[in-house]
């Protein structure tokens, strides 16, 4: 698992200059809010994702980018506030203006095989900033495209398609839902199949807004160190079935049955916090995404593909983080999920409306955020080329880390996680987790293995 290879190799990377795809058919020119969990300053950033497919000789002849881009066009007649822009209404609150604008498009091609990015697909990825370029002035908040798509046909077939999504507008699931629907219009499909519903009305606070829960994850911490913007590396982890088993051994039998992610997300807060060298009295605190679909009384319609998430937070001390066993960390990160409901999710946008826009947290290096992504299904999106070999955000964001379903070379299937810390704390990171993997019956048997590449883009 913490094993380094090196896999050095250049490509090159040729653009068209970027376009606007707009819904195939007329659209409603009108004006929606959104919800009071969309609307919040956290998530006012961008989400790359990334998606591998291999050369489908049932598809020879066929090009991926028209067919992707007349797929586009015809699912955005359904989704066609993606169409839009986004503006500023009283006190602040974004509103979507339904413009049909179009959201931006890239067509291009590499001269690289999907073979010659490894056996195992992981982030970071190579020049990944040319398999998505930033279009200048594409990435603001305010009247730019809510979607930003590139298509990149590979060496001998194959493609790479990915996509940047404007956090307010949606969540991970809603753009999931949006894809798939995509991917259905590609293989000749004229509707979706589940419609598309807008209802932000529903995640909005009660009138009056009641906060009714301690919401940590909006806690202003005080001494707290900040986060460095350099120096930072991103390195990817995999845990399969040996990693976990050995993790669950650290455990009292009382918590080893323990869900993966509960244990997982123990062992990457106590390591990363280990890493960063803080104060013993400095206050940590693990922030888990919990998806509201499952949990919501009545049901949000199917088909929403709003922000229906939260983030509920533990906190404690670094001291007690490290003094004490991992199952300690796992028992706080059962306790704060068993904390998501409906009712939860309305005491946000109440303190929202209330206290007026909340950053999730403040600019704190002893805040991290996990958003288990294994049973989304991004990889089962099919544009007629199979499922993709590798699906899902192309790195950790900041303090944000996402649990990637993967397998490895032998076929084990597994979870991996892109982290991003500071180049000496990446280090001490990595010395702290193989200590945890030592000295106990099952070893790890998975190699990570951390790219190295030059790219040119002409």
């Amino acid at each position: 698992m913490a094993i380094d290879s090196k896999i050095p190799f250049a490509f090159t990377v040729r653009r068209c200059k970027g376009e606007f795809v707009s819904p195939a058919k007329p659209t409603p020119h009108e004006r929606k809010l959104l919800s009071d969990i969309d609307d919040q300053l956290s998530l006012r950033f961008q989400i790359p994702i990334i998606q591998f497919y291999r050369f489908d000789p049932s598809m020879q002849g066929k090009d991926p980018v028209k067919i992707i881009r007349e797929a586009l066009a015809q699912t955005l007649v359904f989704y066609y506030p993606f169409a839009g822009r986004l503006k500023e209404g009283t006190n602040g609150k974004l509103i979507v203006d339904c413009t049909g604008e179009g959201v931006m498009f890239i067509e291009a091609d590499a001269n690289v095989t999907l073979e010659q990015f490894g056996d195992s697909l992981q982030p970071p990825f190579p020049c990944f900033d040319e398999l998505l370029y930033d279009v200048p002035g594409s990435d603001g908040m305010l009247n730019c495209p809510l979607l930003l798509i590139q298509v990149t046909r590979l060496k001998y077939g194959g493609f790479i398609f990915a996509i940047r999504f404007n956090h307010v507008i949606c969540d991970g699931t809603g753009i999931k839902q949006f894809m798939s629907d995509m991917a259905e219009m590609a293989r000749g499909a004229t509707s979706c199949s589940i419609s598309p519903v807008w209802e932000r009305h529903l995640l909005d606070a009660e009138d009056p807004p009641r906060v009714t829960f301690k919401h940590h994850e909006y806690d202003e911490v005080e001494a707290a160190t900040t986060c460095p913007s350099d120096n930072l590396v991103q390195r990817s982890f995999f845990f399969g079935p040996d990693e976990v088993s050995v993790l669950r051994m650290l455990l009292p039998p009382r918590l080893r049955h323990c869900t993966k992610f509960e244990l997982l997300t123990a062992c990457l807060w106590r390591c990363r916090t280990i890493a960063l060298n803080l104060d013993t009295d400095e206050k940590v605190r693990m922030l888990c995404c919990a998806n509201l679909r499952p949990r919501s009384n009545p049901s949000l319609p199917s088909g929403y593909y709003g922000n229906a998430f939260v983030f509920p937070a533990t906190m404690t001390t670094v001291g007690k983080l490290v003094r004490n066993p991992l199952g300690y960390a796992v028992e706080l990160v059962k306790q704060v999920k068993a904390n998501v409901t409906m009712e939860y999710a309305k005491s946000v946008a109440a303190l929202m409306v209330s206290r007026g826009k909340q950053l999730l947290f403040p600019n704190v290096i002893g805040s991290y955020i996990i958003s288990d992504l294994t049973k989304m299904g991004f990889e089962d999106v099919d544009f007629g080329w199979g499922k993709a070999v590798f699906a899902g955000p192309a790195k950790a964001i900041g303090a944000i880390s996402f649990f990637i379903p993967t397998k490895s070379k032998k076929g084990e299937a597994g979870t991996l996680v892109p982290i991003c810390l500071p180049a000496p704390a990446m280090e001490r990171f990595e010395i702290e987790l193989d200590k945890m993997l030592k000295g106990y019956p099952i070893q790890c048997t998975e190699k990570r293995r951390i790219f190295y590449f030059k790219c040119s883009v002409k």
